[in-house]
């Protein structure tokens, strides 16, 4: 029960963090993490796209590089396949510093 309540407060502070972050190509709608599996999932509207896109996140990593943390995705899906082709190409097992904060509930 505690890391279900852990992964709530991670998911909505993760994705305000992303929002502050996208503001300008879109918005997260919903964000879940399940830090047990190491999985997430998120709902965005995108500028310019007709519905929202869903996009999970079925294998991450976090670990210590230096003073600072490093978010790895191991595998992705999306519901769009040009974002999809995207997410392969910029994303898929590339590491992306996060906050310290985020990294520790992870």
């Amino acid at each position: 029960m505690f890391k279900a309540a852990k992964d709530a407060f991670t998911s909505k502070a993760a994705q305000t963090y992303i929002n502050q972050r996208i503001a300008r190509y879109g918005q997260v709608q919903t964000l879940r993490i399940d830090s047990r599996t190491k999985s997430m999932e998120l709902s965005c509207q995108l500028v310019g796209e007709p519905a929202p896109i869903v996009v999970r996140v079925e294998r991450y990593a976090v670990r210590e590089s230096g003073d600072k943390k490093m978010l790895k995705i191991g595998a992705c899906a999306c519901s769009r396949p040009w974002l999809q082709n995207l997410l392969n190409d910029f994303a898929l097992n590339r590491e992306f510093p996060v906050p310290s904060w985020a990294a520790a509930a992870l």
